[in-house]
């Protein structure tokens, strides 16, 4: 025999070896052999018999859990197995838990300890009941948003607008059957979320040319179900250039990242993120603008995988499925193809999504604005300033357009060589 990921060997006993079997409880099980030494070779024990007793009881006095203790001999030298089966419920060591992993005894803290837990206890964060909040915790004027925006996507009834906020609830199944709400709810619909959850905040800066370059910045706070309106309007307002078009007599200002493919990005990095993680973090670059969010990509899965027909892998089933019904994402993986069609029809290069700092971040490149120059400064007419100015205002005028404005003709304002060399 060899040392594996469930066996381990020990020359004698020592009750801190009482880890190992934690560790193997909480993982696929294993056996502990005493009289064995690292090679593999039996060395005996000499107090084989007591330890018959004495292990077994201190196991389960411990840790509430029954192993398997026999007594083995081999060329006359006694020594024991401890075996230990996998168990269904974390098993903890004077308040510690282990994890057998490889041949190696891991403690587990943080993260790690989060995610074991909530996998053995079969449940999620979001799953998870909020001990603190109470029906009161919750924004009606929240619940009426969801059900209005539901209604009008056709994915739930018109009848539900009458529904207690508790039955609505209840329906999304973001109440426990002891009536407690789960995490989730406090997130979706909650009055003040950041009471329960400080890093379900979305902050916003708008930097230079480098990340010391920080000019303003901002922090969403409030439910995650209406976090994503905020944010597009701050892009709007603040951020982002929101270029003029007009449509017959109707203004258009577009945001300069296609708004639907841009919505799908943030409702991304708000439902699949890792509540358990830091804020939500956009930043905005003269030239890029850098999205990430706490949490992983499922395993395997990269930007190329993205772009072609893949499988959804929520991280959070329940917040995923108020943001569907929603209508706010799609299911079936469908949700980046917003984002390839909206980047194509705009002529920007499609974002790229990795790993990064142990969450998910999303690099996406803008068009680097023109900068026109002073028109006071140039050696040009006064008609040639005029149609600076309203190049500037709105750079796809037409020739045409532009003589409307000007009351000259077209071939005018296409004679103006040294306008087409400036604006080139």
């Amino acid at each position: 025999m060899t040392e594996s990921q469930h066996i381990e060997f020990k020359r004698k006993w020592k009750d801190e070896f009482l880890q190992y079997v934690s560790g193997f409880a909480n993982a696929q099980g294993g056996t502990l052999f005493v009289g064995i030494d690292d090679g593999g070779d039996v060395c005996g024990v000499d107090n084989a018999k007591s330890l018959l007793e004495k292990i077994p009881n201190q196991i389960f006095q411990t840790m509430g859990i029954v192993a398997e203790v026999n007594l083995l001999t081999e060329n006359g030298l006694e020594y024991l197995s401890v075996s230990v089966k996998p168990s269904s419920q974390p098993i903890s060591y004077r308040g510690k838990y282990y994890f057998r992993s490889g041949s190696t005894l891991q403690e587990l803290n943080g993260t790690a300890l989060r995610d074991f837990l909530f996998d053995k206890l079969g449940i999620t964060f979001e799953d998870a009941p909020n001990e603190r909040a109470t029906m009161d915790d919750i924004d009606r004027d929240a619940v009426d948003f969801f059900l209005r925006s539901a209604v009008a996507a056709g994915r739930i009834g018109s009848e539900t607008l009458r529904d207690t906020t508790e039955k609505v609830l209840r329906n999304l199944d973001l109440v426990t059957e002891d009536g407690k709400l789960k995490n989730a709810a406090v997130l979706l619909f909650g009055k003040n979320p950041q009471r329960f959850f400080i890093s379900s905040r979305f902050r916003l800066g708008r930097f230079g040319s480098r990340p010391s370059d920080l000019i303003f910045q901002d922090e969403v706070n409030g439910n995650i179900l209406q976090m994503a309106d905020r944010v597009i309007w701050l892009l709007r307002s603040k951020y982002l250039r929101t270029p003029v078009r007009y449509e017959g007599l109707h203004r258009i200002e577009d945001l300069e990242i296609p708004e639907p493919a841009m919505r799908e990005l943030v409702y991304n990095a708000i439902v699949h993120r890792d509540y358990f993680g830091t804020d939500t973090q956009m930043k905005v670059y003269d030239d890029h603008i850098w999205l990430w969010n706490a949490g992983e990509l499922p395993n395997g899965y990269n930007t190329e995988k993205l772009l072609k027909e893949h499988l959804s892998i929520p991280r959070n089933k329940l917040i995923a499925g108020v943001f569907y019904k929603a209508g706010f994402i799609e299911n079936w993986g469908r949700g980046f193809d917003k984002v390839v069609s909206g980047f194509g029809a705009a002529g920007l290069p499609l974002p790229t999504v990795e790993n990064d700092f142990g969450g998910t971040s999303v690099h996406i490149q803008r068009k680097v604005e023109k900068t026109l120059p002073d028109v006071e400064t140039l050696d040009i007419t006064d008609r040639q300033k005029r149609i600076v100015a309203l190049l500037a205002e709105n750079p796809k005028k037409t020739a045409s357009e532009l003589a409307g404005d000007l009351s000259v003709t077209s071939r005018t304002v296409q004679n103006d060589s040294e306008l087409s060399l400036l604006v080139l």
